[in-house]
C-alpha cells in the first residue's frame, strides 16, 4: 500500500520540502532504489548521489535544507532513525484489516483470536490461547496452552511458544525461536550421583516492542518468571536461561549465552559470543565486548563503560594487560 510523503512526514515528524502528493511504498538503498522507494542520507557528501538516484524521495539532515532539487526531501535531525520509522509506518500500512486462518491450521475452540489475526499453514494454537489484533502467526508454529500474544506482533515460521508465555504488543519473533522452554535445572543425589530435574513451572514474559532473532531460545522461570524488558533487541542464536531479568532497551548480539538468574539492567549492550555465569548482574548502560566472559555472581557497573576479556574488566585495563604480556613475551 502506497503512502503520500505528506502522510509519512506527519507520521515520523520530519519537515517536508517538495511535493507531498508523491507516493511511495517501500525503502531501499540508494543504488537499488526505484521511484516507489524512500532512501536516506546521513552525510552531506552522499546527498548528490541520492538526489540523482531513482528514489521517490530522500530523507536527509539539515545540510539538505538549502538544496534546490526537483526530488522531494524529508528533513530530519536524525535521518537514519527517521528512515527506520518511515519503514515501520509503511510496513504497518500493509497489515491485513481482515484476518484469516489457513484450512490446515489447528486452532482450539477455546482459543480467542481477534478477527484481524492471520494464522498460516500447519500452525497449532492451543487451548485458551489469546492473540491480539493485526498479529500474524507464520507457517508451522506452535502456540501453547494459555499463551497470550498482543497486537501487531509478527511471529515467523516454525516458532514454538510454550504454555503460559506472554508476548506484549509489536513483538517480532523470527523463524525457529523457542520461547518458554524448560530451564536447565537439576539436583544431584549425593548418594547415587544421579541428577533429578528441578521443577520448571514458572513463566516467560516478553514486554512490548521486543525483537527476538532466529533460532534463539529463552527459558521460562523455574518457579517464578523470566522477563524480557520493553524495547530489547535479541539477535539470532542467543540463549537466555531461566529466571533471567532483562531490562528495557538492552541489545544482545548473536551467540551470546546467559546462565540462569542473571540480571541485565536497562540499556546494556552485549557483543557477540558473550558468556555470563549464573546470578551475575550487568549494570545499566554497561557495554560488554564480543567474547567477553563474566563469572558467576560477578557485578559489572558503569554506565557507558566498555568491558572486555575473560574475566571481563574495563577495556583500558584489559588492553594494558595485553600490552604487558606482549612486552614480557619479547623479553623471553
Amino acid at each position: 500500500m502506497k503512502r503520500s510523503l505528506q502522510q509519512i512526514s506527519e507520521a515520523v515528524a520530519a519537515r517536508l520540502q517538495g511535493n507531498g502528493d508523491v507516493q511511495v511504498c517501500g525503502v531501499s538503498s540508494i543504488a537499488s532504489a526505484s521511484a516507489d522507494d524512500l532512501v536516506f542520507v546521513e552525510v552531506e557528501k552522499f546527498l548528490s548521489q541520492a538526489l540523482q538516484s531513482r528514489a521517490g524521495a530522500v530523507i536527509a539532515g539539515e545540510f539538505a535544507a538549502a538544496v534546490s532539487s526537483g526530488k522531494p526531501l524529508l528533513i530530519s535531525a536524525h535521518p537514519k532513525l527517521t528512515f527506520a520509522r518511515a519503514a515501520r509506518f509503511l510496513n504497518d500500512a500493509e497489515m491485513p484489516s481482515q484476518g484469516r486462518v489457513h484450512p490446515t491450521a489447528v486452532v482450539s475452540a477455546s482459543a480467542r483470536l481477534d478477527s484481524s489475526v492471520v494464522v498460516e499453514e500447519h500452525t497449532v494454537v492451543g487451548d485458551h490461547a489469546e492473540i491480539g489484533e493485526h498479529t500474524r502467526i507464520g507457517a508451522g508454529c506452535v502456540v501453547g496452552r494459555g499463551v497470550k500474544i498482543g497486537r501487531a506482533c509478527e511471529v515467523y515460521p516454525r516458532v514454538t511458544i510454550y504454555a503460559a508465555t506472554t508476548l506484549g504488543d509489536r513483538v517480532t519473533v523470527h523463524a525457529g525461536a523457542v520461547l518458554g522452554s524448560d530451564g536447565f535445572g537439576y539436583v544431584r543425589d549425593r548418594k547415587t550421583g544421579r541428577y533429578e530435574k528441578f521443577p520448571q513451572v514458572g513463566r516467560l514474559v516478553i514486554e512490548d516492542d521486543v525483537e527476538i532473532g532466529a533460532n534463539t531460545t529463552i527459558d521460562r522461570g523455574a518457579l517464578d518468571e523470566t522477563r524480557i524488558g520493553r524495547g530489547t533487541k535479541i539477535d539470532n542464536l542467543v540463549h537466555i536461561g531461566h529466571n533471567c531479568q532483562i531490562g528495557e532497551d538492552v541489545v544482545i548480539a548473536a551467540q551470546t549465552g546467559l546462565s540462569g538468574s542473571i540480571t541485565i539492567e536497562k540499556g546494556a549492550i552485549l557483543g557477540g559470543q558473550v558468556g555470563i555465569g549464573e546470578h551475575a548482574l550487568i549494570g545499566e548502560g554497561v557495554m560488554l565486548g564480543g567474547q567477553g566472559g563474566v563469572l558467576p555472581n560477578k557485578i559489572l557497573r558503569g554506565k557507558g563503560v566498555a568491558f572486555w576479556g575473560t574475566p571481563a574488566q574495563p577495556v583500558r585495563e584489559y588492553l594494558k594487560q595485553l600490552a604487558m604480556l606482549a612486552r614480557l613475551g619479547k623479553k623471553g
